[in-house]
């Protein structure tokens, strides 16, 4: 018997929610909008140039849009478009996946005698 082709929706999504750091950027505007910098804290490892391309991306697929307030000194914000914000319920189930299923870097694991110390 021969496997159904890939949905190409299915692929479309993954390839653009399979870059690396995209899923991470989303994850970090998912309680509201922030600045640039406040994203690029969020994210240890990612430098600002990749921060701004994927941004780019993001914004050109509608999951994010880039706000500009007319203040002096201009403040640039980065929000979640509704497209963005219906992808909560995907990054959910995939925190219980990894709440399951994956280690982490930090080194105390839950069971650590030294967790709260």
């Amino acid at each position: 018997m021969r496997d159904k082709p890939m949905c190409p929706k299915f692929e479309e999504a993954f390839t653009l929610l399979g870059k690396r750091w995209t899923g991470l950027i989303i994850q970090a505007l998912a309680n509201g909008a922030k600045r640039f910098s406040e994203v690029e804290e969020t994210i240890p490892g990612i430098s600002a140039r990749m921060l701004a391309e994927r941004f780019k991306e993001l914004e050109e697929a509608c999951i994010l849009v880039r706000i500009v307030h007319p203040e002096t000194p201009v403040r640039i914000e980065y929000e979640l478009t509704q497209k963005g914000r219906d992808l909560a319920p995907a990054f959910e189930a995939i925190q219980g996946w990894a709440n399951k299923w994956c280690e982490g870097t930090d080194k105390q694991s839950p069971a650590s005698p030294d967790k709260n110390a």
